[in-house]
């Protein structure tokens, strides 16, 4: 689970630049084989890593552009973009396993020098709710399977060992678009036969109380008759139970959107995020569109 949402947290900042060094790679081997199908090969997986590349980056750039940012106490319910101050819920506290600084998200990377090379010892990412307050209200943001991104990197070396942490500060904007749903509240979805099932058995296992509470002619048993005044009892108090749900206010909270749309969490402005994630998909088309001139220009340069 932490690998897994260690890669979800940083592939898409970091995966640019990454592609850049592979597709040098994928050249440099193209001319080390310098044979017609060796730069064939390579070129047409550079310019279909740069496609995936592009794809992705326009899509995140067309998607931070084209969304209206909402006010979280009138947002509505579905894919939305909020923008405020990063907040802590009340009572609750996160401290980086790092630098054991308080923040509201962490990632960190262990690595250990083995001669000129740094080996992978241990890797960990919070999955901790924070809020996000824009001043009309506080929303809830489940960072787990989120792209963030965000400018507090530190990096430490210290006895062989390399430390890299990334992180979210308390106070800092927050810009965040994905999924929001409200929990409880007037939309919330409850089962009664669940929970009326529920409280019966919990009522069955303290029999001492049940036999209390209904066994009218105190026969140490509870007859069909007295069950039914049990169920009827139980059917009530779970009726009462939903209407206090409903009636109190919801949990508004931001989550992973479904369907692959993108869920963005960073600590920057959306000006910032756009210009971004432009240049990004205008450097991959750039190479995708050399890699397919080089392929046609092939035949006449062999």
């Amino acid at each position: 689970m932490l690998r897994r949402g260690l890669v979800a947290a940083g592939r898409h900042d970091y995966a640019n630049f990454a592609l850049g060094g592979g597709n040098l790679l994928i050249l440099l081997l193209g001319f080390q084989l310098h044979s017609p199908l060796g730069w064939k090969i390579s070129l047409s997986l550079v310019g279909l890593t740069s496609f995936w590349a592009w794809y992705a980056n326009l899509k995140r750039y067309r998607t931070v552009a084209d969304t209206p940012t909402s006010r979280i106490t009138s947002a509505p319910q579905g894919y939305i973009e909020i923008i405020g101050r990063g907040r802590q819920p009340p009572g609750a506290t996160l401290v980086s396993p790092i630098s054991g600084l308080p923040c509201l998200w962490y990632r960190y990377r262990i690595e250990r020098r083995n001669d000129d090379r740094w080996e992978y010892v241990e890797s960990g990412v919070s999955h901790d709710t924070f809020g996000v307050d824009d001043g009309s209200g506080q929303m809830l943001v489940d960072p787990e399977d989120a792209e963030i991104m965000t400018s507090h990197k530190q990096v430490s070396t210290a006895g062989g060992f390399r430390k890299t942490e990334w992180t979210l500060i308390e106070g800092e904007t927050i810009y965040a678009i994905g999924e929001h749903v409200t929990l409880g509240g007037p939309n919330a979805v409850l089962d009664k036969q669940a929970d009326l099932s529920t409280l019966l058995a919990e009522w069955k296992a303290d029999k001492a109380t049940l036999l209390a509470r209904f066994d009218r002619n105190r026969d140490g048993e509870i007859s069909l008759e007295e069950w039914e005044v049990a169920r009827k009892a139980a059917s009530d108090e779970v009726d009462r139970s939903h209407l206090d749900i409903r009636l109190a206010d919801g949990i508004r909270l931001l989550r992973k959107p479904p369907h692959g749309r993108p869920f963005l969490i960073a600590n920057r402005e959306v000006t910032a995020l756009v210009r971004h994630f432009r240049l990004w998909s205008w450097a991959h088309l750039a190479i995708m569109l050399a890699s397919l001139s080089g392929l046609m220009l092939l035949p006449q340069m062999l």
